[in-house]
């Protein structure tokens, strides 16, 4: 970027991110994340930072046409982000249940998507009684771009969801995981350690 365009970007990004925070009216939102993208905070729930969270990166894809959007649809749902978290650009967390956790130093890519509830029940006359299930995202998780986490869902510390997964079912601790659904491929523990290259 030349000076001119690094300036107007920076401008515009910030004008952005106003926006949304104008926008947003979730009234229970503590910590001071570091917001590099617009942000949208919505649901009368609980949106919790705890230590330094990141949201948005760049360079990455949807950083200036994009939104993080994290909605606690009902007054009990609680999303909570803890310290050392990335989250890339234009993906979104909805709680319409127990709530979402994402644990320490776990990153997710862009356009990921996690939710603790179906929403709509599928049988008639149960459409507003949804299921749901927390979900919880354990410590220095990678989780690719285009993944979809669902209802329930608890993934192990130091676990990798690849991309475009769609994670239905829980995932243990050291695995990498693939697919749609995903299921597990290996545990990572069992991978070769790379070779030392020093003289």
């Amino acid at each position: 970027m030349t000076r001119f365009q690094h300036y107007f970007a920076r401008v515009y990004q910030r004008l952005r991110i106003l926006q949304f925070r104008f926008l947003s009216d979730c009234p229970n939102v503590s910590g001071r994340p570091i917001i590099r993208q617009p942000v949208q905070c919505l649901g009368p729930g609980t949106i919790r930072f705890n230590g330094t969270v990141n949201l948005g990166f760049y360079p990455s894809p949807f950083f200036f046409n994009g939104y993080i959007y994290l909605e606690a649809r009902s007054p009990d749902s609680v999303i909570q982000i803890e310290d050392g978290v990335w989250i890339n650009n234009n993906s979104f967390l909805i709680s319409d249940g127990p709530g979402i956790f994402i644990g320490k130093g776990s990153m997710l890519g862009t356009h990921c998507e996690v939710i603790d509830s179906d929403f709509h029940d599928l049988h008639p006359g149960m459409e507003g009684i949804p299921k749901a299930g927390k979900v919880v995202i354990g410590e220095n998780v990678i989780v690719g771009s285009n993944v979809k986490i669902l209802k329930g869902v608890k993934i192990g510390s130091r676990s990798v969801i690849a991309n475009g997964s769609v994670v239905t079912r829980s995932v243990p601790e050291n695995a990498l995981v693939f697919g749609n659904p995903a299921k597990v491929g290996f545990g990572l523990a069992t991978l070769p350690t790379p070779a030392s290259t020093a003289a």
